[in-house]
């Protein structure tokens, strides 16, 4: 699976549009998250934060995407009730799994 696939994959995941659980197989074990709010250094605790809060009532609408061999960066508009905010997300790959997400945001959004 080309880089592209698994983070459309892992945005299916992460907004609904497939089951939460299911992005378990998306991820190396030993991912490294990093974004505004929250750090995580393993699939299974970055997991258990989204399973804690999911991201209820969300959206996204994509504004640019770029891809090479081993990562993609999604450049996307985010929406919930009361939130609205440009967001920036890579993901960078190894071998068949995201093994590090990279999240960018204005938090005074939230």
């Amino acid at each position: 699976m080309n880089p592209l696939n698994l983070a459309e994959k892992y945005m299916d995941c992460f907004y609904g549009k497939a089951p939460l659980d299911s992005m378990v197989d998306l991820l190396a074990d030993d991912l490294v998250f990093q974004g505004p709010f929250h750090t995580f250094h393993s699939a299974k605790d970055y997991l258990e934060s989204l399973k804690a809060d999911p991201p209820l009532d969300a959206s996204y609408r994509i504004v640019n995407v770029y891809e090479n061999d081993n990562s993609v960066c999604l450049i996307y508009q985010f929406s919930k009730p009361g939130v609205e905010t440009l967001v920036v997300q890579t993901f960078e790959i190894r071998g068949d799994r995201i093994s590090k997400i990279t999240l960018i945001f204005d938090t005074n959004a939230f």
